[in-house]
């Protein structure tokens, strides 16, 4: 039987985040061409964008307006520039993550194996291909509503408020900053995207290697003729898929704890957006598509994360599911034991503080709508 190609599911997210600057051909960074390629895009798109919108945060601090109009905005950014530092600072960590899925024991044994992997990649598809449309119906919106005001000959705008230190109301400088930014907003866009998809992926292969295990402990005495060595196979295969998942751990904890923060204040200042704006205007619907966006993406983490419990959490049950009667004495001992063992479950967390599941999700949506009521109190007192 052919190895399983595992890469091969996120081929096109490597692809995109090495057309970035975000995928080195090597473990890391290397002095060269294309380090300072990764520097240059990195500055220019994402830095120079961020530092001009917090300078016009800092000047415009008494407009409640701008601030409300800017921060949900930016505090997403910072969250996409702090996510490229940890990546480029741990690339060789995630690498090391892919190449362990290539060993002999993270492969596939079978065809009811592929299949359970396959259906795993379909709901990933899914769910990241509405993420990725809900993300470029963003930016095409904040493209649009703009574009409103500039063919309604009204007082131009830029798609996003920001300082720099030349007059950008005359052309062509108003047309070259109005590209800048769309350009900039688009590069934060898809380096979220592709890196958000690619941890999710990580999720869904980890939780993959419990169904493989379940299936080989459900057809334990079909393994070989030798049930003692299968069942050690088994127990070597917990061991290292455990392992597996407490790296995937390591690499996710601080960019988790970051973005579950900023994504319920982000989610709660745009539902306050989206009570004070023009109903059914772009601005409506550029805000509407965008909170939908920031929705999917803390949705993404926590479903995959979720599903590495409930999987993890079928093991137990998969030991006893097999033919085990005629086992040996001892053998039925190390069963029990390694049954008993494999209870807890597999949790994913950020810093042990909030673990990815699905009642985790619903915590963040009740504090978004904590932070919105916040805020629409305190405007209607004035």
């Amino acid at each position: 039987m052919d190895k399983y190609d595992w890469e091969s599911n996120i081929k096109m997210n490597i692809l995109t985040l090495r057309l970035l600057g975000l995928w080195p051909k090597g473990d890391d960074y290397t002095r060269g061409p294309y380090l300072t390629y990764m520097i240059f895009l990195v500055a220019f798109f994402m830095i120079t964008h961020l530092f001009s919108q917090t300078l016009n945060m800092y000047y415009q601090r008494n407009n409640l307006q701008v601030l409300t109009g800017t921060v949900y905005v930016l505090l997403v950014e910072m969250v996409c520039v702090f996510k490229v530092y940890y990546l480029v600072t741990n690339m060789d960590m995630l690498k090391q993550l892919l190449k362990d899925l290539k060993t002999d024991m993270f492969q596939p044994k079978n065809s009811v194996q592929i299949d359970a992997i396959q259906e795993s990649i379909k709901f990933w598809k899914i769910i990241y291909n509405f993420y990725l449309y809900f993300c470029i119906g963003t930016d095409l919106f904040w493209v649009i509503y703009p574009l409103f005001e500039l063919f309604g000959h009204s007082n131009r705008r830029l798609p996003f408020f920001a300082w720099y230190p030349f007059e950008t109301k005359e052309s062509p400088v108003f047309e070259l900053t109005f590209l800048y930014q769309i350009a900039s907003v688009v590069f934060f866009t898809t380096v979220h995207v592709n890196l958000d998809s690619l941890v999710a992926a990580l999720n869904v292969f980890n939780a993959s290697q419990f169904d493989i295990l379940c299936d080989n402990l459900r057809n334990l005495h079909k393994l070989g003729e030798n049930v003692a060595v299968s069942f050690v196979n088994c127990v070597k295969h917990h061991k290292v898929t455990l392992s597996y998942a407490d790296k995937c751990n390591n690499f996710l904890n601080w960019i988790l704890f970051i973005q579950f923060f900023v994504s319920a204040f982000c989610i709660g200042i745009t539902m306050f957006q989206l009570s004070v704006v023009v109903p059914n205007s772009s601005e409506f619907y550029s805000l509407l598509v965008y909170g939908i966006a920031i929705t999917l993406q803390i949705f993404m983490y926590c479903w995959f994360g979720n599903d590495v419990e409930v999987k993890s959490n079928n093991i137990p049950y998969a030991a006893f599911e097999c033919d085990w009667t005629n086992f040996s004495e001892s053998l039925k001992r190390d069963l029990i034991f390694f049954a008993m063992k494999a209870q807890r479950p597999v949790k994913l967390s950020a810093l042990n503080l909030f673990y990815l599941s699905l009642d985790t999700f619903m915590k963040i949506m009740k504090t978004s709508w904590s932070y919105f009521a916040l805020l629409n109190q305190v405007t209607s007192k004035k």
